[in-house]
């Protein structure tokens, strides 16, 4: 079975970065742009082509973190 980080490896949330909303983790790229492109039916592939200074791997991970979440 595969660990998953902890949401404060993968995502931050500082004042001096957009406006204090969270973002992933050595990007400015928030979060909720991520929710907003799959609930718009596009792929996460497009998600990352278009915004590459997050890595796959962040973005898979806070999707599976929040998958588990659901289970407690």
């Amino acid at each position: 079975m595969r660990t998953i980080p902890n949401i404060e490896q993968i995502v931050v949330q500082d004042d001096d970065i957009p406006g204090g909303i969270p973002v992933f983790v050595g990007t400015r790229v928030p979060v909720q742009t991520l929710f907003d492109y799959l609930e718009g039916g596009h792929p996460l592939d497009e998600f990352i082509d278009r915004f590459p200074t997050v890595r796959r791997e962040q973005a898979t991970q806070l999707l599976e973190l929040l998958e588990q979440s659901l289970y407690l």
